[in-house]
């Protein structure tokens, strides 16, 4: 990311309730799956799978001291050769239980998906949505984050602030790394970057 973009970004993020919002989501979805220790699912869509973010919770699991926080990506439609961390499929979801939880990054709200999620609450899991504003998802959800279209970021970036807001441990830096507004910052030069490997 250019120094003009990373620049319009901050400016950007200074002049609205995104760093709150972020970090009050990140603070319900990091106080759910450190109380149930239950685990934490990670679901999109057939067309939007959030691998990206499933792989900076990895790190601030790791980072944060909280291994709670590391996710098992439930993908659509894995296939028979993808490596264990990757063909993890919809069936996950069904067999989730109480003490669990499902975080679902949706731009949309495929019907297949909705039933799965339906499912999921009635069975006792805690659910969170980030992605599209309002909706059944949103009324669904025991909490929701929502990025609507026009809005000031994209799901892509609000997830990253998400995952930077997870790894704090109850506002303490691990392991001596800096506040949230500065990881913020740092990670406004990143943004960019190519996806990690093993990923």
């Amino acid at each position: 990311m250019d120094a003009v973009r990373v620049a319009l970004l901050r400016e950007v993020l200074a002049g609205t309730e995104w760093l709150g919002a972020t970090r009050r989501f990140a603070g319900v979805l990091r106080g759910s799956v450190v109380a149930h220790g239950g685990g934490l699912l990670l679901v999109g869509t057939p067309e939007y799978e959030p691998w990206h973010l499933a792989a900076h919770l990895v790190d601030e699991a790791a980072w944060s001291g909280t291994p709670e926080l590391a996710p098992t990506l439930v993908r659509q439609h894995p296939r028979p050769g993808d490596p264990a961390h990757l063909a993890v499929g919809p069936g996950r979801i069904a067999a989730a239980r109480r003490g669990e939880t499902l975080l679902v990054v949706a731009p949309g709200e495929p019907a297949p998906l909705l039933e799965r999620v339906h499912d999921a609450r009635r069975a006792g899991v805690t659910v969170l949505a980030l992605g599209a504003d309002g909706g059944e998802l949103a009324a669904m959800a025991h909490d929701a984050l929502a990025v609507p279209a026009g809005a000031e970021l994209d799901l892509d970036t609000v997830q990253h602030l998400v995952s930077a807001a997870a790894g704090e441990n109850a506002g303490v830096p691990a392991r001596g790394r800096h506040g949230f507004r500065d990881r913020v910052s740092r990670l406004l030069e990143v943004l960019t970057a190519p996806p990690p490997a093993s990923w």
